[in-house]
């Protein structure tokens, strides 16, 4: 089926880009030297002269294309990821014509056609993408350029596998069916059946063409994989394996090789990353400072108020934990009566709780009590953003009440997050705190950073604080 046509459509793809490279090559000269021109008397090389590196600025882009990946199969990947790969193919290209330059003495080609070339490439690749996704898209929506894909095993993850297909139509996968020992013949699953049995899987194949075999067993049943990809790869099948760990693998899981052995890491945390750690380390320093300073008289007029509200101290200091499961002091203004010490370190605050003072009760709906820990960010015990910190006793308690509380400790604890600012504060669902905070963990990024910082300003009277 698809893979009669795969050949066809990767020289037909590399042909276009060939053309495009030397259309793009052209038209930047006129670009150059007949739009923006060049100073008066000053004399530039004619077209034929910069034609003698056409074949090789073609040859060298199409192979840093190959290499990129920009020919991989691309049927599931978002658009905004291809244009990533189109954008920093092209500026390997740039380096690579600058290095021929570089390597021939040639010093009379213009940089600024470079330049120009570099621009208009990026942007007919672009476009050429753009049109051919658009194609592809409304073809296979119309059930053309279909892969055919055979599921073995029936599991939860083959459900997810399915109802992922049928949300992205666009993809062009089409489920042929699932084989599987468990369930009955003619099950079905979104209009796809069970047409057989874990032995019948060799005739199923022999007597109908099929692209891919994805292999969606029960962990239990992992014992039969060899076998089933030795079946598939007989066939000539592309065989994908979909492992059955949902509740344990995040969806942005990904595999490295060590030494020819692949090992899943459960899960990514991008802040692993010592740039993205100095990323965030800076932005806190910067936007933690400039905090201070804009809050520095709504800090100094709540410290009176909490101060002649009620007896006791202005800042309240409570031990929470943080990063790598270490405690620290956390910083807050007082919003309660003084209570006991141990039993402050096991109560819940709750709605209309007596122990609330009516200063705390306004600086807490406000979020207002929140910024001495403004502090805590500058002695980097916290960060502006992340889940939330909280008291040793709750943590042991809920480590072993809630599926991957504990996940939440491989990055600082926030002044506020993304849990929070989606509505998860306060007397709410500790479960659906957590995925919020895993979401936010695995997904992190300064934009993310900054949109749960603009969104906690215009929302800060939070109902769900007491």
């Amino acid at each position: 089926m698809i893979k009669a046509h795969q050949k066809s459509f990767h020289s037909l793809f590399i042909l276009s880009d060939t053309v495009l490279v030397i259309v793009a090559f052209i038209l930047s000269y006129f670009i150059r030297f007949s739009l923006i021109g060049t100073a008066d008397g000053v004399k530039y090389l004619p077209l034929r002269e910069y034609e003698d590196y056409l074949f090789l600025i073609a040859v060298g882009y199409l192979l840093i294309f190959l290499f990129g990946g920009l020919y991989n199969p691309q049927r599931s990947r978002s658009l905004i990821y291809q244009f990533f790969d189109v954008i920093r193919a092209n500026i390997f290209g740039v380096v690579y014509f600058l290095a021929l330059l570089y390597l021939v003495k040639e010093i009379d080609i213009s940089r600024t056609f470079i330049g120009v070339f570099a621009v208009t490439n990026t942007l007919l690749d672009i476009f050429f993408r753009l049109l051919l996704f658009s194609f592809l898209r409304s073809m296979r929506k119309r059930g053309r350029n279909l892969k055919h894909v055979l599921i073995v095993g029936y599991s939860r993850t083959a459900e997810v596998y399915i109802d992922r297909l049928k949300a992205n139509p666009g993809w062009g996968y089409s489920v042929f069916g699932i084989v599987d020992d468990a369930m009955e013949k003619g099950t079905r699953y979104r209009g796809i059946s069970v047409i057989g049995k874990l032995s019948e899987l060799e005739e199923l194949l022999s007597k109908n063409d099929l692209d891919e075999l994805v292999i969606a067993l029960k962990v239990e049943d992992y014992t039969l994989l060899s076998k089933i990809v030795e079946t598939g790869e007989r066939f000539g099948l592309h065989t994908k394996f979909a492992p059955d760990f949902m509740t344990m693998i995040s969806g942005k899981a990904n595999m490295e090789d060590m030494d020819g052995v692949p090992v899943i890491n459960i899960r990514s945390v991008p802040l692993n990353s010592l740039g993205n750690r100095f990323v965030k380390r800076a932005e806190d320093l910067v936007l933690g400072s400039l905090a201070l300073i804009i809050a520095a008289i709504p800090m100094a007029v709540t410290a009176i108020a909490v101060k002649l509200g009620s007896k006791g101290p202005v800042i309240y200091k409570q031990t929470r934990v943080g990063l790598h499961n270490k405690e620290f002091t956390m910083y807050k203004f007082r919003s309660m009566k003084v209570q006991d010490e141990e039993e402050e370190k096991t109560e819940w605050t709750t709605e209309n709780d007596d122990r609330v003072t009516k200063v705390g009760k306004f600086i807490r709906k406000t979020s207002i009590d929140e910024l001495p820990q403004l502090f805590n960010v500058l002695k980097g015990d916290m960060s502006l953003v992340g889940p939330r910190p909280e008291r040793p006793f709750f943590v042991e308690k809920f480590r072993d009440e809630i599926p991957r509380y504990m996940v939440k400790h491989q990055v600082r604890p926030g002044i506020t997050g993304w849990a929070q600012v989606n509505g998860y504060r306060g007397d709410t669902s500790i479960s659906r705190r957590i995925d919020m905070d895993i979401q936010y963990i695995e997904n992190w990024s300064l934009w993310l950073d900054i949109t749960v910082l603009f969104k906690t300003v215009f929302k800060a009277k939070d109902y769900n604080a007491y």
